[in-house]
């Protein structure tokens, strides 16, 4: 029997999963120009599959419109091409839908560049579980756990530069199974493309060893996390680096030390959007080479922003409050808009540690603290901010009553 090609287009939504829907691929130019339907209310669907309240209802219709940048088709050992595309969500009258995620990262990226003048490179720095090597024993950054894992990297890797990523590094991490995988960082939206791309390639290629590659923040309670590291740097619109000055505080420039002060400012609530489920606070605990304090500091991963001093034009900062059950789009979207509030108000490091202050202990004191945020209604718009507020809310009233390895075992089912 003969069979048509099919491309998947889709979004990154709220609860980090990619959904839409898939059309023929031979009408895909017709789809870049008019879109495909959507339900706006798909947008709430929870990461366990569910749709709870919400302000969308059940009238109305949005349109995904492909972003041909974002298009991936790579032919599969098994004859079946790995195609599909990510889009922006607009409304059937073509302007921009509120609740669009790429659109919220978008406005940051617009807002840095009329404020400062400045483009943000940035690269998503990603740990999963592969489930095609034994559990155990544990043999961390050992060239036996990269042996065991068979071709599965070299197949992943060939799938990130078929998909225009530039591949840097895979290795064998400090947990069971645990892989990490790092990409040449690129310039704003781009950056987010390809950590959402990133992931689901490793799913595709595990998938089709027979094995899954698991992004959820941990697996077990007392285990060790799954972190996704973002790398972040100022360039000006010639391109070329602004971030470091070798006498600044912690060798950052001006504008590199408000930027990264705004984030530490924000800290508290970015955690709500980078670390968003419940089990993300389970990594975030003393003596898991995980952060805990929002703080900087100069090469020490257990800071929250851990400067990585080099030249000019590879010096950045890394912010470590996040991980995969996070949307990219929104992750360095608030990072963005958290930096520029930091530029905008002349915000500089703090000095002492009496100023820093301990990270949320959970994501319900993470969404307190976003609620609490009057910055944050700006950035998202108070329609968007509530939204998303709620939708979280409900997450974790879903998960009320489980204890903890349940919880991550619902999530790993799903990340």
């Amino acid at each position: 029997m003969s069979s048509e090609e099919l491309v998947f287009v889709g979004i990154c939504d709220l609860a980090a999963q990619v959904r839409g829907k898939s059309v023929p691929a031979s009408d895909l130019a017709d789809r870049v120009r008019n879109g495909v339907g959507y339900t706006p209310a798909n947008i709430c669907i929870s990461v366990f599959g569910t749709i709870g309240s919400t302000p969308l209802g059940t009238t109305g219709d949005i349109v995904l419109m492909p972003d041909t940048s974002t298009e991936i088709c790579i032919s599969g050992d098994d004859g079946a091409p790995e195609h599909f595309c990510l889009a922006d969500i607009v409304t059937k009258e073509g302007d921009t839908w509120p609740y669009c995620p790429r659109n919220f990262l978008r406005r940051a990226l617009e807002r840095l560049e009329a404020i400062a003048g400045c483009r943000i490179l940035a690269s998503f720095e990603q740990e999963f579980v592969y489930s095609g090597v034994p559990a155990e024993p544990k043999r961390a950054y050992a060239l036996t756990s990269f042996r065991e894992q068979g071709n599965f990297g070299a197949r992943f890797m060939a799938a990130l530069r078929a998909a225009g990523m530039t591949p840097e590094s895979f290795l064998p991490e400090y947990g069971p199974r645990q892989f990490e995988v790092t990409v040449r960082p690129t310039i704003g939206m781009r950056a987010a493309d390809e950590a959402v791309i990133l992931r689901e390639l490793a799913r595709s290629v595990a998938a089709r060893a027979g094995h899954r590659a698991v992004f959820s923040p941990i697996l077990t309670p007392d285990g060790i996390g799954n972190g996704t590291h973002i790398h972040l740097s100022l360039r000006d619109l010639a391109g070329d680096p602004v971030m470091h000055v070798p006498p600044g505080p912690y060798g950052l420039s001006v504008a590199g030390e408000q930027f990264t002060a705004g984030i530490l400012h924000h800290m508290p609530a970015l955690a709500a959007i980078t670390t968003p489920t419940v089990s993300s606070y389970y990594r975030l605990v003393p003596d898991r080479w995980a952060p805990t304090l929002a703080n900087i500091s100069s090469q020490d991963r257990a800071a929250a922003l851990r400067v990585c001093p080099g030249s000019p034009s590879a010096f950045n900062v890394e912010y470590r409050v996040a991980d995969a059950s996070a949307n990219p789009y929104l992750v360095l979207g608030a990072l963005v808009h958290a930096g520029v509030d930091g530029i905008e108000n002349g915000l500089s490091l703090p000095v002492q540690s009496a100023d820093i202050r301990p990270l949320p202990r959970s994501l319900a004191e993470a969404l307190d603290n976003l609620c609490d945020t009057s910055a944050a209604r700006k950035w998202f718009g108070a329609e968007f901010l509530d939204l998303y507020l709620d939708f979280k809310r409900q997450e974790e009233h879903a998960l009320a009553g489980l204890d903890t390895q349940a919880i991550c075992d619902r999530y790993a089912a799903v990340f």
